[in-house]
């Protein structure tokens, strides 16, 4: 029996559910986000809360009874509360600007990295932390992913693109050559 999959979910008030054989729809104060349901998971509603069992206890069906729940939760979590990701800008001359639909980083190049932000996401700068909110878990994460990968940290400095609190093993470098001899 799947531990995540056999957990409830809860609908905090204001989050409203469209329930169908393939498909659901929730919506809520922050958006609407579509869930798909593979045939053999069935998602029931008494009152607030929500149950998804599976139909077989076919291996297919038992690796995805824990995936469809979570997915639901991400999007019950996400049209009522939101999302988050924070990137930081570590490295001399390195920084961000908005400008209009865009992402402007300044990371080293001999050219500006531009990354246009998709609908439904916002972006905020300040000084050298980059804030990515939005309703999607799936869409955040990948536009965070997307930009941390224009300039990774590198293991000798620390300099590039990091999540807030990500750690980076660091090397130690060339030694001295001769020391002591």
């Amino acid at each position: 029996m799947s531990r995540i999959g056999i957990k409830p979910i809860k609908l905090p008030e204001g989050v409203n559910l469209e329930l169908s054989e393939i498909e659901m729809i929730v919506s809520g104060p922050k958006g609407k986000i579509s869930v798909a349901l593979p045939h053999g998971i069935k998602v029931t509603q008494k009152d607030n809360i929500l149950s998804v069992t599976r139909l077989s206890e076919s291996k297919i069906y038992r690796s995805l009874h824990g995936t469809v729940r979570s997915l639901i939760q991400n999007a019950v979590t996400g049209v009522f509360e939101g999302f988050e990701k924070k990137l930081e800008l570590i490295g001399i001359g390195y920084r961000g600007a908005l400008e209009g639909n865009k992402l402007v980083l300044q990371l080293g190049y001999t050219h500006p990295v531009e990354f246009v932000i998709p609908e439904n996401i916002a972006v905020k700068v300040e000084k050298n932390i980059i804030t990515v909110t939005g309703h999607d878990k799936h869409k955040i994460g990948q536009f965070a992913s997307e930009i941390r990968a224009a300039r990774k940290p590198e293991p000798y400095k620390g300099k590039g693109v990091r999540y807030v609190g990500e750690l980076v093993r660091m090397k130690q470098g060339k030694a001295v050559k001769g020391a002591g001899a």
